[in-house]
């Protein structure tokens, strides 16, 4: 996988967030188990709760598309420190994701590090858990 092509595209998505509230850009990058690249930046709205992120944009533009199964995502906020998926994120990206999905936590096209689902949602609710 090519993490520098990832980050820059996650990035490059975050130069076009919509935050006149909090005036925090995210930038997010999907590949789908085809190698399908989808984007999405946060979404802010007046009324809060409206707001998108980041990380659900990409992934929804994905699922939209006909895609199930994500095999990598690339986050990128604050660039100079590594931002981590909020909560409701995380459980999304747990919902489409692939036994090995990568999660990679962007500061700079040169600088990430790569998390597993179990690192950032240990024993996250799962469909599976519906079915037991």
């Amino acid at each position: 996988m090519d993490y520098k092509k990832l980050a820059k595209s996650a990035i490059d998505a975050r130069e076009n967030a919509y935050v006149p509230y909090s005036k925090f850009k995210v930038g997010a990058a999907v590949v789908t188990e085809d190698g399908s690249i989808y984007t999405g930046c946060n979404i802010e709205n007046a009324s809060y709760g409206a707001t998108n992120c980041a990380e659900r944009t990409a992934i929804f533009k994905a699922v939209s598309e006909g895609h199930r199964k994500i095999k990598a995502i690339a986050i990128v906020g604050d660039m100079t420190t590594n931002t981590y998926p909020c909560g409701i994120c995380r459980q999304v990206i747990a919902e489409f994701a692939t036994e090995d999905i990568q999660i990679i936590l962007v500061k700079n096209e040169d600088s990430y590090i790569i998390k597993t689902m179990e690192e950032i949602l240990p024993g996250a609710f799962t469909k599976e858990d519906l079915f037991k």
